[in-house]
């Protein structure tokens, strides 16, 4: 059976906000890095699918101002944070500064890029409202370094 290593990871102990660089892949010299940006408890609290399709928008555009070599972030499946995955080396805690930079924009913005039928396969699923109030839970929060500890 392959390894999948989020399902190795004991949701039950982990302590969300956090970033947690969740796997590395290197091929030659290429080096890929997967982040876990963890917005809410899991198991406890879920982002409801318009916030998360907004804050999947806000996020894609904004944090790649803040950070070079971002292939993609995606939504987990479950609904507590987001899955980014970039090229090379960085560190948890340059994540966490621009992400903390880019939720604080997304608490004040009024634009959400990409929402029209042309643009985007669900335009009619979005909420600004929403997507800032996560923002601002998961600021007021603070978001740890270490997934098990609240370490800031």
């Amino acid at each position: 059976m392959a390894r999948v290593e989020s399902f190795e990871l004991d949701h039950n102990t982990v302590k969300a906000p956090y970033v947690r660089l969740a796997g590395t892949e290197k091929n030659g010299e290429a080096l890929i890095e997967k982040y876990d940006l963890r917005f809410l408890q899991p198991n406890e609290d879920e982002l409801p699918t318009a916030a998360v399709h907004t804050l999947e928008h806000l996020l894609a555009v904004n944090l790649r101002d803040h950070l070079e070599g971002i292939i993609d972030i995606s939504p987990m499946g479950c609904r507590t944070g987001f899955y980014m995955i970039m090229w090379n080396e960085h560190s948890p805690k340059e994540i966490r500064d621009a992400l903390v930079k880019v939720l604080t924009f997304i608490a004040e913005t009024d634009f959400v890029p990409a929402v029209s039928a042309k643009e985007c396969g669900n335009y009619k699923d979005h909420s600004l409202f929403s997507a800032q109030e996560y923002a601002k839970i998961v600021l007021e929060k603070g978001i740890s370094l270490d997934p098990f500890e609240r370490v800031m």
